[in-house]
């Protein structure tokens, strides 16, 4: 190709990726339903975007590099500690059941049905295990499901992805070893194949986690001395022996993420923007190399093999994986209707099926399309279904409002108490451990590990945040925290109005409206509270509130908290309960959870 052609191709490829991805999210729709026909139609139209003319034999080996490093970050988010009771017996055997139960059915139906060898059905199997969190994550994103169900599903998806590629690699090297002569030279070379994997994981934590302990790194040196190790690990390895790379990067994810001293960070900027552009551009190219010839006889085969596994085999999977546990019926069947497969799928078959076809193994030249179509498929269907059918199992989350309060002030845990009054689900962070105990001798959830887990569900261990609100006595954290958080969390962040010409570390324009009325600032409001002032909730009766309160929130009937700000107050309506700052000389009322008189005429 001229060069003129390849940079027109990588061009598109980006370009592609990129729109892609920022279609689906102006459409609210998985990026994979828009980047895989996109890459397929643009190798169709021209050849300027398929990565093997434009690589040549370059394109394995990036491949493989690509899928290393999101499996490791894959593998960062794989910190076991953090699932407990019944819900992580569900999710361990999701994992290792699931897999199970799913590898030894998609091989067993694949000879029949794709009439492929043995080793093609066994390594297509192993493709089809992994489901995938970059498909997962926004289907559940849309669909809401009720937090366990969305905590099991995501941690399927965020586990199940490295164990496949772990899984996929053994396999691959156990085909290939099949080819030769003899059972201790078949087991040997599989062996070896492990064991460099293993190794050079090991080896690779070890050296990451002398660094990252011992040596003062900012962010970005701390990511790109990560993102330079896997790199390096996994090539090391792939050089020693094909694809033993991503047993490696996903033995030093899991590592790292387990090992003492070493606290991760929840939030990684650089290789969640890295992990989403190397997903982008793996699926326009690999997509790109699936020609029309290629899908001629594997299309109604695959989409046999395709309702198989959806109708049959995760279903299977639901009920064995949730047997004697509390998951109530209605979940289970909504397990058993949520197994899309995804980028780890498209970039092993891409990887491996190369291989196996240099091999001459029997049927390897239809793994690539038959994953394609699979992927599809099931992307296809549990997209258009899944709706539905969480509605009609009415296992999506509650409408209402789940506010997260930070802070631990006495008047802030009153403020929750006021809020789960008002029939909110709340959840508290606070930093500081009398704090904490504090929220917990009130009856308050408290969220576990860090603020930017608890605000942004990171590791699938907190979902359904809907508002933030950052209510401590540091002005400057609550400022450095929205700017933090407004990018990620998924619903408003509020802070409290720090003391007029105040001088702090950001400007005083946040993008986001302070807290509370003009004039109601933080020591305003701790001042008035030390004073006697309490909050209160009264139920709205003719849209008035009592003279000398302060309005801090409404909660509507159908549960949406609504914040008073700087520069608007909620208008209330009959129906609505409202959260109120009572006047300082008025004696205590009542707690938040006494009975709400209705609000009248003089209050």
């Amino acid at each position: 190709m001229t060069s003129s052609q390849v940079l027109i191709g990588v061009g598109l490829i980006v370009a592609l990726a990129v729109g892609c991805q920022l279609l689906a999210h102006l459409l609210r729709v998985p990026a994979i339903l828009l980047l895989l026909p996109a890459g397929f139609i643009a190798g169709v139209l021209t050849d300027d975007v398929n990565p093997e003319k434009l690589l040549g034999e370059a394109f394995s080996p990036l491949v493989s590099l690509a899928v290393a490093v999101i499996l490791y970050d894959a593998g960062l988010g794989l910190d076991l500690r953090h699932l407990k009771g019944h819900t992580r017996t569900v999710v361990v055997r999701l994992i290792w059941l699931g897999a199970l139960v799913t590898f030894v059915s998609a091989a067993l139906l694949a000879i029949p049905i794709m009439s492929m060898s043995m080793a093609a059905a066994v390594m297509l199997g192993a493709i089809l295990v992994v489901s995938g969190p970059t498909v997962v994550g926004p289907l559940l994103t849309f669909v809401r499901p009720t937090e366990r169900l969305q905590r099991v599903l995501v941690w399927e998806g965020s586990l199940i992805d490295p164990v496949g590629g772990i899984l996929g690699a053994l396999v691959f090297h156990g085909v290939l070893a099949g080819g030769q002569p003899g059972l201790a030279a078949q087991l040997g070379a599989f062996g070896v194949s492990a064991a460099i994997g293993l190794v050079g994981g090991a080896v690779g934590a070890a050296g990451l986690w002398l660094l990252l302990r011992f040596l003062t790194l900012d962010e970005v040196l701390g990511t790109t001395t990560q993102f330079a190790a896997v790199i390096a690990v996994a090539a090391g390895c792939d050089a020693l022996r094909d694809d033993t790379g991503l047993i490696a990067a996903v033995v030093m994810g899991m590592a790292l993420a387990n090992l003492p001293g070493l606290d991760m960070p929840a939030r990684r900027p650089f290789f969640e923007t890295l992990v989403s552009l190397i997903i982008g551009l793996l699926f326009i190219a690999i997509s790109a190399t699936v020609t029309p010839q290629s899908l001629r006889h594997v299309v109604l085969p695959a989409l046999v093999l395709a309702a198989a596994l959806v109708l049959v085999v995760r279903p299977l999977v639901a009920l064995l994986s949730t047997v004697r546990t509390d998951v109530p019926h209605r979940e289970r069947w909504f397990i058993g209707w949520m197994a899309p497969r995804g980028i780890v799928a498209a970039a092993t078959a891409s990887t491996f099926s190369a291989a196996l076809v240099q091999a001459g193994v029997g049927g390897a030249e239809e793994i690539l399309p038959a994953t394609f179509v699979v992927i599809v498929a099931t992307v296809m269907l549990y997209g258009l279904t899944a709706v539905p059918a969480a509605r009609f199992l009415d296992v999506r989350r509650s409408a209402r409002s789940r506010p997260l309060l930070v802070g631990g002030d006495p008047w802030v845990v009153d403020l929750g108490g006021a809020l789960r009054s008002a029939g909110l689900d709340v959840l508290m962070w606070a930093g500081l451990d009398r704090q904490r105990q504090s929220i917990r001798d009130a009856g308050l959830e408290l969220a576990p590990g860090e603020l930017l887990a608890a605000a942004t569900g990171a590791g699938a261990e907190l979902e359904g945040i809907t508002d933030v609100l950052l209510l401590t006595d540091e002005d400057d954290f609550n400022a450095l925290a929205l700017m933090t958080l407004k990018e990620t969390a998924e619903g408003p962040v509020h802070r409290l109005m720090p003391p007029n010409r105040s001088h702090g570390v950001v400007a005083p324009y946040t993008g986001s409206e302070a807290l509370f009325s003009a004039g109601l600032n933080r020591p305003e409001l701790a001042r008035r509270y030390a004073a006697g002032a309490r909050i209160v909730t009264r139920e709205v009766a003719d849209g008035a509130i009592p003279a000398g309160h302060d309005m801090l929130f409404l909660v509507r009937p159908d549960g949406q908290l609504t914040a008073a700000t700087e520069s608007t107050s909620p208008t209330p309506a009959v129906g609505d309960v409202a959260v109120l700052l009572t006047p300082s000389p008025e004696p205590r009322p009542g707690t938040a959870s006494a009975p709400r008189p209705p609000i009248g005429p003089g209050g």
